[in-house]
């Protein structure tokens, strides 16, 4: 959930603040990944919609990792190491397996001020929570 939020936050700060663009469409956006272009005329329904699968695809990335970790102790020992790793390799995955793959409309790639937040925002807000919550929950550290 901490990841989710911070991700989120992320999101809507850098995004939506510092770009102007409304924070119901940065969720609506998430939700196009299943609706297509429809979700951007949902109002507050795909906003919502964006919202939860925001939170599971957090939910399973820091399930996927818990999964690793119980195979792969040694993620556990050094999560300021593997937190990062972790990160970066979830922001790959989003960024060419599943938005490739989703109803997203096509974008313009994206600046490099925009793809430095995003792999900021995955290694700190994402990787670095899920590893260090789940090194402390499995009291590893």
């Amino acid at each position: 959930m901490l990841a989710g939020l911070l991700d989120g936050l992320d999101a809507v700060l850098f995004i939506g603040i510092a770009s102007g663009i409304p924070v119901i469409r940065i969720f609506q956006f998430i939700a196009s990944g299943l609706l297509g272009v429809d979700a951007f005329h949902g109002g507050w329904a795909t906003a919502g919609l964006g919202v939860v699968l925001h939170f599971s695809i957090a939910i399973a990335a820091a399930a996927v990792f818990y999964v690793l970790s119980v195979r792969l102790p040694m993620l556990l020992r050094k999560p300021a190491v593997w937190g990062p790793l972790y990160g970066l390799g979830v922001f790959l995955f989003m960024h060419y397996v599943v938005v490739p793959l989703s109803r997203t409309p096509k974008q313009s790639p994206a600046t490099v001020a925009d793809l430095a937040n995003l792999i900021f925002s995955h290694i700190f807000f994402v990787g670095i929570p899920i590893s260090w919550i789940t090194s402390r929950a499995r009291n590893v550290t």
